[in-house]
């Protein structure tokens, strides 16, 4: 019988259930035969996401990058075909020693640092990984040092987090755990089923004690589908939804006045706005879709759960409704919903956005941002919003003050050529060939398909690394369960070898993942408890040390001790004002259609497209548009039928899926692999702007417009010429 270990590690993708994982290893062949849940951890309590469950067939996957590569001499940039790595690198690549990479990649930004100055070097990554050595550390300390321009990384959750915090003060929210004793669970742009399915369980737990679950949300996902009612929500418009209630809640005088004067700050501004006759709910109806007396019934509901039935009414709020131009708004206006009733005070009230603000890491040591004045620039560098990153590409020094142009892109922990908005100009920018591109991924992504160097990287069953989480309380160290694959480096490593070519000589740049874990633990916060990295090697995880109720239940701002506003209570003011989205049905002039680039249930933006396994998962979802019978109809399109979707940024062709998924006005489609991303080849991206949020400058993927038409094959086309 084959002798095995069992390693324990902690599933880095980016996710808020941030799950414990048991790797086991068979110690004659070091290879890892089984990922499972880790049965004791109390959130994640032992099961993994269809993603993760079938883990091993990413990490052994033929199509892993293994070895450096760079371009060979005379090959374009862009994409190569269908067809996996091994036939596509000998097309486009020639394999290198990661020697001579790292010769090339010093000389190559050394180069371009001196003739276009340092900010003319731009990094790119995100939350490839979550884990704090492998989504900045090393890396942070490199590009400021060496003066590069700063990545503003905004694509994803800038907006709702500064809306949190500007309310509260702080991101924190609902335990997991205590959504089992809610009477009320509104799950507000949030497909917990989907993508936070370590929440189901503790909803469905309240669901047989007998709470309702409400699905507030413009498309009817897989946990609208289980609810037990589904609000079709247009999109956009979810400040003026909350606003809405607000309106009721306080026309019915149905507020916590005791807990407003303890814990709030602005509320009469907040009720005379509430108040206006724009916020009833027969005139939000006209333009949120939602009727007039459903905003009034779940608006009591809402209000008098707590004292109609004793349980707690809770909010899952999720980032899908910050990614418009409103959004921060949006949240903002939904996150004062609990303050506007108390439910705080309750077990199992309140909201959940983010628990990430429970982790008091010590960025600043990891990162060390004061290398910036050690670099050519002596200052801080300029700031790049990597949500205009086709604007950068493209545009960026073409005006004075902007600085030079973007002549160098280092590309990790993301795939831009995919997920960025515009996709269009992004890959312009990246077909130049004055652009010198580095990418560093597991996989030959679109965007390594732009790239002069490729160099292969590991997943998180093969580093060592620390992270919280924003799903839950419980901080975990990940321990390598195998080696690197092939010649795969980790971002620490890469990065202490790149500032060794590069002639850096501070200390910093040789230090290992044991002393930036330490450096990372090491902030003196109270709620981290003294906690060690020795500690978390022994045990594997810790429960953030947060103040706890006498139930021994954490209940953020139950009281006013817990806001870090500067008022020290909850910020009502200013008072959330709703605007139409620019791109939104108020706004529809040529393009009426309003386009939802949703995300998959078995990918992760484009993390996962990779393998056969979970390209099967999502078979019936790919290359699809979700439309209305009624919209359909009106266009003559029929279910089947191939079907062009476009603006005044891009095409895309995909087949029509004529469904109750979507209302009328509303168009769906996910993120798919698209190996061939070009203009008539691109994914979604292909119709998303570069328009900003109002609050975090961040991605509006949900407003989008675009118009919609039956495909006519071309044979056809020619005889009707």
């Amino acid at each position: 019988m084959a002798e095995t270990r069992v390693v324990r590690a902690v599933c880095s993708h980016d996710c808020p259930d941030s799950c414990a994982v048991l790797v086991t290893v068979d110690t004659a062949s070091q290879r890892a035969i089984k990922v499972q849940g880790d049965p004791t951890h109390p959130v994640t309590q032992g099961f993994l996401c269809g993603k993760v469950a079938k883990y091993l067939d990413r990490v052994y996957s033929p199509e892993r990058l293994l070895y450096p590569m760079r371009r060979r001499a005379g090959v374009p940039k862009g994409p190569v075909g269908y067809g996996g790595v091994k036939g596509r690198e000998a097309e486009a690549f020639e394999r290198i020693g990661w020697d001579e990479a790292l010769d090339l990649i010093a000389a190559r930004l050394g180069a371009i640092r001196d003739q276009y100055g340092p900010e003319s070097i731009l990094p790119y990554s995100y939350a490839g990984t979550i884990g704090k050595l492998g989504f900045g550390s090393m890396d942070r300390r490199f590009f400021h040092r060496l003066g590069a321009s700063q990545l503003d990384r905004t694509i994803c959750s800038e907006a709702g987090g500064q809306a949190l915090t500007q309310v509260y003060g702080v991101r924190l929210g609902v335990e997991p755990q205590q959504f089992a004793h809610a009477g009320l669970i509104l799950a507000w742009g949030a497909n917990i089923h989907g993508n936070n399915i370590h929440l189901w369980p503790f909803v469905q737990a309240a669901r047989r004690q007998g709470a309702r679950l409400v699905v507030l949300d413009p498309y009817r996902t897989r946990t609208a589908a289980a609810a037990d009612e589904h609000i079709a929500v247009r999109p956009g418009t979810d400040g003026l939804l909350a606003l809405s209630m607000m309106h009721v809640i306080l026309q019915q005088g149905l507020e916590d006045r005791a807990y407003l004067d303890r814990c709030t700050h602005g509320f009469a501004e907040l009720r005379a706005h509430a108040l206006l006759p724009e916020h009833a709910p027969e005139a939000a109806a006209r333009v949120t879709g939602v009727a007039a007396d459903t905003i009034e019934r779940l608006a009591v509901e809402y209000a008098t759960c707590w004292r109609r039935t004793g349980r707690a009414a809770v909010i899952r709020l999720n980032y899908g409704v910050q990614r418009s131009e409103n959004g921060g708004t949006a949240v903002r206006a939904v996150a004062m919903l609990p303050l506007l009733t108390g439910a705080w005070q309750q077990l199992g009230g309140g909201l959940q956005l983010s628990t990430s603000g429970a982790f008091p890491f010590a960025n600043e040591a990891l990162q060390m941002p004061g290398l910036m004045h050690s670099s050519p620039l002596a200052r801080p560098a300029r700031v790049v919003n990597m949500s205009a990153l086709g604007h950068a590409l493209t545009e960026l020094g073409s005006r004075a003050g902007d600085g030079p142009p973007v002549k160098a892109l280092f590309v990790y922990n993301s795939n831009p050529a995919a997920v960025a908005p515009n996709q269009n100009a992004v890959l312009r920018g990246l077909q130049r060939d004055d652009l010198f591109t580095v990418v560093h991924e597991q996989f030959l992504t679109d965007t390594a398909d732009y790239a002069d160097v490729v160099l292969p990287a590991p997943t998180f069953l093969e580093t060592k690394d620390v992270q919280g989480a924003y799903g839950h309380y419980f901080v975990q160290l990940s321990q390598p369960a195998i080696a690197p694959l092939g010649e795969a480096w980790s971002n620490v490593r890469l990065f202490a070898a790149l500032a060794k070519r590069m002639g850096f000589e501070e200390s910093c740049f040789a230090e290992d993942e044991d002393t930036l874990i330490d450096q990372a633990l090491a902030s003196g916060h109270a709620w981290f408890g003294g906690v060690t990295r020795q500690q978390l090697e022994r045990d594997g995880r810790m429960e953030m040390q947060l103040p706890r109720a006498a139930d021994g239940s954490i209940r953020p701002f139950a009281d006013a001790s817990w806001f870090r506003t500067p008022s020290g209570r909850g910020e009502l003011v200013p008072v959330p004002v709703f605007r139409a989205p620019q791109e939104s049905r108020a706004n529809a002039t040529e393009f009426p259609l309003e386009f939802l680039p949703r995300k998959a249930d078995n990918y992760m933006n484009s993390t996962f497209t990779n393998t056969a396994v979970h390209r099967q998962m999502e078979a019936d979802t790919e290359e699809v548009l979700e439309i209305s019978a009624e919209d359909a109809a009106a266009r003559g399109i029929q279910h089947g039928d191939p079907v062009e979707v476009w603006n005044s940024r891009g095409r895309i062709v995909l087949r029509a899926a004529v469904t109750s998924t979507v209302g009328a006005g509303v168009v769906a489609a996910t993120l798919d692999r698209n190996r061939t991303v070009g203009p008539a080849t691109g994914n979604v991206n292909a119709l998303t702007s570069e328009r900003l949020t109002d609050l975090g400058a961040g991605a509006t993927f949900y407003s989008t417009l675009v118009e919609v038409r039956r495909v006519v094959p071309e044979p056809l086309r020619a005889a009707n010429r």
